[in-house]
């Protein structure tokens, strides 16, 4: 099987059909297909753009008919936990109700307002979406392919590394085991920069940043923390903790999306790509078109907005 895998969404609707139609889909009873090969989503179909529920309508109906595969984002999985109650603290929800979970997640909900039975049935459409996939010939995560992780949440999964509202609760329990693994899994493993050190992300300042877990030479601050351009000059040569720093040296390529890239897609190494490229902001929706290779070739990159 060829696959086509596709960066996080975001809600762009107009960026996904752009994409599909440059890559040789095209839209039939309601269904984007492609003759000899199947889109394989990365996750983060919603928040931010301006086509949430179009986007989820191209996405979920390409998975029902098997024109596309599927994995879990971090945002499909805060959005079922802001909707989802706490039993331990009855008026409140496992995803906190702040100023800032609602600013990221404003889209969607101001989408879906009118239409709450349509909200909670997209919102169990995602609780099906498995956390990751291990195909023949390639991998594929929201944000990092970690083993041991993966290993304690074996048991813990419903068939097919799919979440349940059991796990949902212990995941979103701060401390937890289940807590530590799925942040990993679905948002990277994160480093508290040393010294009172801040960078900007967005909109935001951060003390903790994501780190290069794919390469297994990055150890140090400077090299594995994932910052911007004019802190990362700053950052001292020290060693990051040892449970940030593992690499990947599997035998198949793994494809992930959530890192917020910029310019020109590129290979992070010769067997990890990230396809997204910050198509939330407006920027390119980006994919890899994959034909069975163990080593990537960065030339296979596509992209359309």
């Amino acid at each position: 099987m060829s696959y086509d895998i596709i960066g996080d969404i975001h809600g762009h609707a107009n960026a996904l059909t752009a994409l599909l139609r440059k890559m040789g889909y095209r839209e039939r009873d309601g269904v984007w297909r492609h003759a000899g090969r199947q889109a394989l989503f990365i996750g983060d179909f919603i928040d931010r753009g301006p086509g949430q529920l179009e986007t989820i309508r191209i996405v979920r109906g390409m998975v029902e008919v098997g024109t596309a595969l599927a994995v879990m984002g971090n945002h499909e999985f805060n959005a079922i936990a802001w909707n989802t109650e706490d039993p331990q603290k009855p008026g409140h929800y496992l995803r906190p109700h702040s100023d800032k979970n609602h600013h990221q997640h404003k889209a969607f909900l101001a989408e879906t307002a009118e239409q709450p039975a349509l909200r909670q049935a997209i919102l169990d459409w995602f609780l099906t979406l498995p956390l990751w996939l291990d195909l023949p010939g390639l991998r594929a995560v929201h944000a990092c392919w970690h083993p041991t992780y993966m290993a304690q949440l074996a048991t813990k999964l419903q068939v097919g590394q799919r979440l349940d509202l059991k796990l949902l609760e212990a995941a979103c329990r701060r401390g937890s085991q289940e807590h530590r693994a799925i942040e990993a899994i679905l948002k990277g493993p994160e480093v508290k920069l040393p010294d009172g050190l801040q960078f900007r992300q967005g909109d935001q300042m951060r003390c903790e940043a994501r780190t290069r877990w794919w390469e297994a030479s990055a150890v140090t601050f400077r090299t594995a923390a994932i910052v911007d351009r004019a802190t990362e000059p700053t950052l001292p040569d020290t060693p990051v903790p040892a449970d940030v720093r593992f690499g990947y040296d599997g035998d198949k390529p793994v494809f992930v999306g959530h890192y917020w890239m910029d310019g020109e897609p590129k290979l992070l190494t010769p067997r990890v790509a990230c396809v997204d490229y910050s198509a939330g902001r407006g920027e390119p929706l980006v994919a890899y078109r994959w034909d069975g290779e163990t080593d990537l070739d960065g030339r296979n990159f596509i992209a359309a907005k």
